[in-house]
């Protein structure tokens, strides 16, 4: 388990849609929000059902005005979350904890590419402002599915200018990543967060294009991989217990609900604190995770249960490592 987190009052101040899908939350804490770095999130307290949950939204700018903006997307295959935050009028009253960084923007680089898909957008439209008020050489890389998708774009273009590329799957148009890092000075780094696919391609192309690994930062939501989400069951043989996790459950919220204490932070695929040991599998394990390199996943020797998923099965692990 993680150190206790610390919960402050807030109320939402204002809730707009950018999109059908999209809405800008202003959120209002009670004491005066402290600018904070790109990349930072928020926490916030949600109700899914009628059980207390929380969710981490990252944050669209440095809240130098001292309110905290945040974009939420109501996805489909939500848990609850985001749900929740949409239905939400202004004056509702939060719980927040936070901000926090675990997507860090390093400056004094020679260049910077940032790659947003979709929501993906949200942490590096901060980074963008950071970057365009420092002076510094960048170019954001911004793709979704349709233009109406792009719920930033005209805003951002409003700040940065042509330093902002977009690209709309419907109309056809591609990012050309090993291009866009060819392009950049050496010792330049490179930002990324949107789809699993799009993580791993800009993975590939950095490494073939011999950048050095440690100059390539990732921020995943944990929302998609390469198979469709299902329910699966997880068997734990040292405490005897079987668990079933459903379509709209992570691996560590059914452990979590089942007693099972799990070390955690990021609840993202990032930090690697949840995995556990796979002892066997009768499945297809759904890495969706940033923690693990190709080569480490391909092995299934270990997951992260807070993304990860079985498709086609189940999964039996060792917790023993990573009990709170």
């Amino acid at each position: 388990m993680t150190q206790p987190t610390e919960w402050r009052p807030a109320r939402l101040r204002s809730s707009r849609a950018l999109t059908p899908d999209i809405r800008l939350l202003e959120i209002e804490p009670s004491v005066r929000a402290a600018p904070v770095p790109p990349g930072s999130h928020l926490g916030v307290a949600v109700m899914i059902g009628e059980r207390p949950d929380t969710r981490s939204y990252s944050l669209l700018d440095s809240a130098a005005d001292g309110l905290y903006r945040i974009a939420v997307k109501r996805l489909r295959d939500s848990r609850g979350g985001s749900a929740y935050m949409h239905g939400l009028a202004p004056g509702a009253r939060l719980s927040i904890a936070g901000p926090r960084n675990h997507f860090g923007l390093a400056l004094g680089r020679p260049g910077y590419l940032l790659v947003a898909g979709g929501i993906g957008i949200t942490p590096l439209h901060a980074m963008a402002l950071a970057l365009h008020q420092a002076g510094a050489p960048f170019r954001l890389l911004y793709a979704a599915r349709t233009r109406q998708d792009l719920a930033l774009a005209d805003t951002l273009r409003a700040r940065i200018g042509d330093r902002l590329l977009t690209f709309a799957d419907a109309d056809g148009a591609r990012i050309d990543l090993p291009a866009a890092i060819a392009a950049l000075a050496p010792g330049a780094e490179a930002y990324v967060c949107g789809p699993y696919g799009m993580m791993e391609a800009a993975r590939r192309a950095w490494g073939e294009a011999g950048r050095p690994a440690q100059a390539l930062r990732f921020e995943t939501f944990g929302t998609g991989g390469r198979h469709a989400t299902e329910p699966f069951t997880v068997r734990i043989p040292r405490l005897g217990k079987e668990i079933a996790v459903s379509r709209t459950q992570t691996l560590l919220e059914a452990l979590e609900a089942a007693g099972v204490g799990m070390i955690h932070d990021c609840r993202r695929g990032e930090c690697g604190l949840c995995t556990v040991k796979i002892l066997a599998v009768d499945g297809t394990v759904d890495h969706r995770d940033v923690f693990f390199s190709e080569a480490q996943k391909a092995t299934n020797a270990q997951l992260c249960t807070c993304v990860s998923r079985v498709v086609g099965g189940g999964i039996t692990i060792d917790t023993a490592d990573r009990t709170g």
